[in-house]
């Protein structure tokens, strides 16, 4: 039911194939145009983001104020969220939203007999169908993350960010041990490309100056 996305993902890497003559090269290349295809869905995520952490004291005296009455304490939020135009999910969305994407590179991966069996960088990954045989990248991936969710701005309290700092990139990393080296060389140059956008946009809504010509621009 994702052929729909699997023949045009595999139409594009083979047209970057083409022109690279490196399977490995072309998933790099496809991360960044897919990456550009969602970047105003990020952008949107990434402010959302920015504002829920703005709540966070506002949110703090509320669960000082009704922390005992749950039921009290969730109205009192989906109003607060409400208030400040503010979408709880709008940060998630984009995650979710490559969920799709990730299993599609997966079956592809699998499927294609043009990636049965192609080198990225010789002596390391010589099958990009095929787990990296040295766990290197699923490594790297995992530090990755850590930075993402370092940079990302959070509204949870500072235990929950603690969690969700270390657990997910563990998490993550675990998991992507035994996937295909392809999709986790997409998977971490999209988290390359994450570090790298939100650094630009935390320095820009950071710097009063920037942020009003950014303003003025859009």
């Amino acid at each position: 039911w994702l052929s729909f996305l699997c023949h045009p993902m595999l139409w594009l890497l083979k047209t970057f194939y083409s022109i690279v003559g490196n399977y490995g090269i072309a998933i790099i290349f496809l991360t960044i145009v897919i990456k550009v295809l969602l970047l105003p869905l990020t952008q949107k995520s990434m402010k959302s983001m920015k504002e829920m952490s703005k709540l966070k004291p506002l949110m703090d005296n509320l669960k000082e104020k009704y922390g005992k009455d749950k039921q009290r304490l969730n109205q009192e939020m989906m109003n607060l969220y409400k208030t400040h135009k503010i979408n709880p999910m709008g940060g998630c969305f984009p995650m979710l939203l490559q969920m799709p994407i990730w299993i599609a590179l997966y079956r592809m991966l699998y499927s294609s007999v043009e990636l049965y069996q192609t080198s990225f960088i010789a002596g390391w990954i010589d099958d990009l169908s095929f787990r990296d045989p040295y766990f290197i990248l699923p490594i790297v991936l995992g530090v990755a993350m850590f930075l993402q969710q370092r940079l990302s701005p959070t509204s949870a309290d500072s235990q929950q960010a603690k969690i969700m700092m270390y657990a997910m990139p563990i998490f993550f990393t675990f998991i992507m041990l035994y996937l295909p080296a392809g999709l986790v060389l997409y998977i971490f140059v999209n988290s390359l490309l994450s570090i790298g956008h939100q650094l630009i946009y935390n320095r820009v809504t950071d710097n009063p100056i920037a942020k009003g010509t950014s303003e003025q621009s859009g």
